[in-house]
């Protein structure tokens, strides 16, 4: 029968695309499961076709193109498949209009007996089945999709927002800096402290601008690729479950020239749900790389392949400065309560000490809630020597107990405002120093948003696999179909005239007869 010898072809086409994508899946699933001896083994050691077929060893680093080009290689069993699919659409193609427009003029009419109707029923059961699997392969693939690019973008946001939160720590710290150099100059402060903070506050500056720099543009990079992946497939797959159930629909109903367009359309949609396999499978091994990389950041922030977004190393450099910071004010108070040790032993036994924020050398730990009650801190200093100052009011002149200057006083104000609005940016910036915070903004990636966002591609992959398979099968489907529908139809146009010849012939004959009878 027709349908029969078009399963010929449709056969062993379908059987090597299951079987290639069979082999292709074990293979990838065996490749991106995770190593149960070492959690956070070192897995981009991949093919790198930018540099020969070598293997690239320069573990994950976004920024270098030998990295991208070995994981987006990692995704050839869908770009293989897509590209043989297409091939078979070009022979399938060439042969059809071969036997169509070339062959139709030698084409001798089919002796063989019709197929009745009872051989049509198998074919359209079995697009319909196919159909239904499509439509839930689509929806699976949908699923994963979103689901996958819902925990990318909550990855991506943590990993920028902790960036951000660095470079507004260190603004912050620089903010301070600047605050106590121009409070100096105002009050005629020492050339050498303001030196230092300029110099100390723009080196910081360069250093969180150049975090916010990387942040923007790798968050622009990241951004752009995932919602350009997100869209295509959405209206790629949205658009394959529209032409499926069209393609079933008028299969069914033989409306041959849709039937045909329609075809054509899912057989192009067919090698793009190929492609898609590929690139996600690409994004698994991404999403996978990144979790190896961020567990590897929490053994060794200073030396990582994460320092392009956040460079710990670069912020190593400034605890140099912390240190400085906080000797210098370590020094300053002690030398400062030894004053008023000397006064409460002369005039002043009521008056408090100052609370010293840092431990004693080397450590220089900051500890503000360690000071004794009966001491003060450094930003209520101006309160207590508020009392001591000569009023203005009086001329200048001094009152009983007044001992310090206006203008002296006006210089510790300024001075310990601006070292307590540094000392409240010290802990965000001894946590950035230790890289404590962005530890922790990982460990919520790690905990709560990795095994997710792999599986979640996973599943992406994994549905448009099984998609692409079924959409070869019922192609394959329909074109056996069609070919056998345009042979039949062909046939009845090439008999007909020859049973009207045949017809006018015998009619001629009569009328022949009779005549010779008369």
């Amino acid at each position: 029968m027709g349908f029969t010898n078009g399963t010929r072809l449709m056969v062993p086409l379908s059987l090597m695309v299951l079987i290639l994508a069979l082999n292709f899946v074990e293979i990838g699933g065996s490749a991106s499961s995770p190593d149960t001896n070492s959690s956070n083994e070192d897995d981009t050691v991949r093919v790198d076709p930018l540099d020969n077929f070598n293997k690239y060893r320069g573990g994950f680093d976004i920024t270098n193109k030998h990295y991208w080009s070995s994981v987006v290689f990692t995704g050839i069993y869908g770009y293989a498949i897509g590209l043989l699919w297409l091939l078979c659409g070009i022979l399938c193609g060439s042969y059809l209009l071969a036997t169509t427009y070339c062959c139709k003029r030698n084409r001798k009419p089919d002796t063989k007996s019709v197929c009745h109707k009872q051989c049509y029923l198998w074919p359209i059961l079995l697009a319909i089945i196919f159909t239904i699997l499509a439509v839930a392969a689509s929806g699976l693939a949908l699923g994963g999709t979103v689901r996958f690019h819902s925990e990318a973008k909550t990855v991506v946001d943590i990993i920028i927002r902790t960036a951000n939160e660095a470079s507004d720590t260190i603004y912050n710290t620089t903010g301070a800096m600047k605050e106590m150099r121009d409070s100096l100059g105002d009050t005629n402060g020492t050339g050498e402290a303001s030196s230092f903070l300029t110099t100390t506050s723009r080196r910081l500056d360069v250093e969180a601008d150049d975090i916010a720099r990387q942040a923007r543009k790798n968050r622009r990079m990241i951004d752009r690729g995932l919602q350009i992946v997100f869209i295509v497939t959405t209206v790629t797959i949205s658009l394959n479950l529209v032409a499926v159930i069209a393609l079933s629909v008028t299969g069914i109903l033989r409306i041959r020239r849709p039937l045909y367009w329609l075809i054509g359309l899912c057989w192009i949609l067919t090698i793009l749900c190929w492609l898609f396999f590929g690139i996600y499978f690409v994004l698994e091994n991404f999403s996978g790389d990144t979790c190896t990389a961020l567990e590897n950041f929490q053994e060794n922030p200073y030396n990582n392949t994460l320092s392009s977004i956040l460079p710990c190393d670069e912020l190593l450099s400034a605890e140099s400065v912390l240190s400085d910071v906080s000797a210098g004010i370590y020094n300053l108070v002690n030398e400062v309560n030894a004053n008023i040790t000397e006064l409460r032993a002369t005039t002043y036994p009521n008056l408090a000490h100052v609370c010293n924020p840092f431990t004693a050398p080397p450590a220089y730990t900051y500890q503000p809630n360690n000071c004794p009650a009966n001491t003060i801190r450094i930003g209520d200093i101006p309160k207590i020597l508020e009392v001591f100052t000569c009023s203005d009011a009086n001329n200048g002149s001094c009152g009983e107990g007044q001992f310090i200057s206006s203008n002296d006083y006006k210089t510790v104000e300024a001075y310990t405002s601006s070292v307590q609005n540094l000392l409240n940016v010290y802990p965000g910036m001894e946590n950035l120093v230790q890289c404590q915070s962005v530890k922790d903004a990982f460990s919520e990636i790690l905990g709560h948003h990795c095994k997710p966002w792999k599986r979640a591609a996973r599943m992406a992959w994994g549905a448009m696999v099984f998609l692409s398979i079924i959409m070869v099968i019922l192609v394959l489907i329909w074109t056996a179909q069609a070919h056998h529908d345009r042979r039949l139809h062909s046939s009845d146009i090439s008999t007909k005239p020859q049973s009207q010849t045949m017809d006018s012939l015998g009619l001629e004959a009569v009328k022949i007869k009779h005549h010779d009878s008369v």
